[in-house]
């Protein structure tokens, strides 16, 4: 049974093994790593997720090598919320669709973070991933 990537693996071990008073500000660190909408793109072809308590919008790509590209566009004044897609970015940079269906729901729940940030901020975070996975689902056959 695939397992999820190992790079998002240790960032969840990370933040769950964190002092509980800096999970937020170690959170707010991934806010940055979302890159910008590359040349071409706009929210035109993307799915936006109203979830969100902010305009996020987020398309998944499997490539034919079966790895998954993702693409985030969310506000810089949403920095939890583009928080939730860095960790996302950075950890499924290079996974493949299998590997992305292995994400657990509960991600988020499992890095410590329900302690740390609102109920509805854990609930938009958890629909983001969960489109994502959809998107990856309808085009992996």
């Amino acid at each position: 049974m695939p397992e999820m990537p190992t790079k998002l693996a240790e960032i969840v071990e990370e933040f769950a093994a964190a002092p509980r008073d800096v999970v937020l500000e170690m959170l707010l660190e991934y806010a940055d790593v979302i890159p910008p909408l590359p040349p071409g793109v706009d929210r035109e072809g993307m799915e936006q997720v109203p979830e969100c308590q902010t305009s996020f919008f987020l398309r998944a790509e499997v490539n034919p090598d079966r790895t998954v590209s993702t693409i985030f566009d969310c506000p810089p004044e949403a920095p939890t919320t583009r928080a939730f897609a860095g960790i996302l970015a950075e950890g499924l940079d290079g996974a493949n669709a299998e590997q992305v269906l292995a994400v657990p729901d509960d991600l988020y729940q499992r890095m410590g973070l329900a302690q740390a940030i609102s109920p509805l901020r854990v609930r938009g975070g958890t629909a983001i991933l969960a489109r994502l996975k959809r998107q990856v689902r309808e085009q992996a056959g």
